[in-house]
């Protein structure tokens, strides 16, 4: 089984999501609960932190647009950050996923 972390955390109305190591087929469930655990307390903005994240697959990439989806009806912002030029910002940016959320670069 590959391993992913999820890390949270919040301030004020805002919440930033930590993702690292790998998201795949085999653990793309349990990094969703976690995700879907953090959340419930409806924040205004939910940035995603991509940037440690080594490996995602198309499972990965259906837990990000099973977010988007689930916060745009709450009417809170979602914003993914993803180093500029990573195989990961590539596969974001082929799924079309920029249509629904703010993309920013990772911090140096």
């Amino acid at each position: 089984m590959t391993d992913a972390r999820v890390e949270v955390s919040a301030e004020d109305r805002s919440m930033r999501i930590s993702l690292s190591g790998e998201i795949d087929l085999a653990n793309a469930a349990a990094v969703e609960d976690e995700i879907r655990e953090a959340v419930s307390n409806q924040p205004a903005v939910v940035s995603v932190d991509l940037s440690d994240l080594t490996y995602l697959d198309s499972a990965g990439v259906r837990i990000l647009f099973t977010l988007a989806s689930r916060l745009q009806a709450l009417r809170i912002a979602l914003e993914l950050i993803v180093p500029v030029g990573s195989s990961t910002r590539r596969l974001i940016e082929l799924s079309g996923f920029e249509s629904l959320a703010a993309l920013r670069p990772a911090s140096p």
